[in-house]
C-alpha cells in the first residue's frame, strides 16, 4: 500500500497458481502477480489534530509482470470517505534487465495523483536497481538509487531536482502461511519556505495467507517530513500509522 508521495517496485507480490508443484509455484510467484488489498487505517484516530483529515478507508490495486526485456510494475491508492472518494495516487515503473545473468537493471518510474481538492506534485525518476532473491523466491529484495525530479503540478509548487534511495523486500516463512514484506525510502524534499529536508517513508506489511488467495494483515506506517500537520500548533514530523487489512491475490 502506498501514501500520497511514495515509490516502490516489488517483485515478490504472493500469486498462487492451482495445480503447479511448490517449486514451480514459487518461481512463477515472482514472475506474473496482481492483488487487490482492502486497508483501515487508525492514524486519524492516533494524531486527532495533526491527521483529521486522513482518510481512514484505502483500497489498492497493484500488478508485477516479468517479461524478457525486464518487468513492469503499478499500484492505484483510491483514499475514500464516507461521502466522497477523496484521492487517487499511482506509481508507475518499467526495470531493463542490463544483462541475463546481470542483478542490475536501469529503472525509469512515473507518481502523480489527484484528489479531491486537487492534484499530488507529480515526478519522474530514472536510475539503477539491484535485485535478488533465493532459489525459491521465498526472500527477495531491491536496492534502487534514483534521481528524481518533481515538475510544477499546481499553484504554490516548483520544480527541483532530487534523489531517492530505496529498499524493497519480501519474506515467505511458516510454509508460506505468512508473508513479511515492505519498503524503505529516502529522498530530498523541501519545505513550503523552499528549504530542503530528508524525507523517510517505510511501510512494511505483515500478511498471514489463510489461503492461496485470501491473507488478512496489517501495515505500518512510519514517516519523517511526509505526512501534511493539520495542527498549526504542532511542529511534529514523524508519525506512525497502522492499519489493518484483507487482501486478495488474483
Amino acid at each position: 500500500m502506498k501514501k500520497i508521495l511514495f515509490l516502490i517496485a516489488l517483485f515478490n507480490l504472493p500469486l498462487q497458481l492451482v495445480g503447479l508443484p511448490e517449486q514451480e509455484f514459487s518461481i512463477l510467484n515472482s514472475l506474473n502477480a496482481q492483488n487487490i488489498q482492502l486497508h483501515y487505517d487508525f492514524g486519524r484516530n492516533i494524531y486527532t489534530g495533526a491527521e483529521s483529515s486522513r482518510s481512514k478507508v484505502t483500497i489498492t490495486l497493484e500488478q508485477f509482470k516479468a517479461d524478457s526485456w525486464g518487468s513492469w510494475y503499478y499500484f492505484v491508492d483510491v483514499d475514500l470517505s464516507s461521502r466522497f472518494t477523496e484521492s487517487a495516487y499511482t506509481e508507475i515503473s518499467r526495470e531493463f534487465k542490463l544483462g541475463k545473468t546481470t542483478p542490475f537493471a536501469a529503472h525509469i518510474e512515473y507518481d502523480g495523483g489527484l484528489s479531491r481538492n486537487g492534484s499530488f506534485q507529480q515526478a519522474g525518476l530514472i536510475g539503477a536497481s539491484w535485485n535478488g532473491h533465493n532459489a525459491d523466491f521465498s526472500k527477495t529484495y531491491s536496492v534502487q538509487l534514483l534521481y528524481k525530479q518533481f515538475f510544477k503540478s499546481y499553484d504554490n509548487t516548483r520544480p527541483y531536482a532530487s534523489a531517492q534511495l530505496t529498499g524493497v523486500w519480501g519474506l515467505h516463512f511458516l510454509n508460506r502461511k505468512m508473508t513479511f514484506s515492505g519498503f524503505i525510502d529516502f529522498w530530498r524534499g523541501e519545505k513550503a519556505n523552499g528549504h530542503g529536508c530528508l524525507v523517510i517513508l517505510s511501510e512494511p506489511q505483515l500478511w498471514y495467507n489463510f489461503t492461496r488467495h485470501f491473507s488478512v494483515g496489517t501495515e505500518w506506517e512510519f514517516s519523517n517530513n511526509f505526512v501534511y500537520n493539520n495542527d498549526p500548533a504542532s511542529t511534529q514530523t514523524f508519525f506512525w500509522n497502522p492499519t489493518v487489512a484483507v487482501k486478495w491475490t488474483l
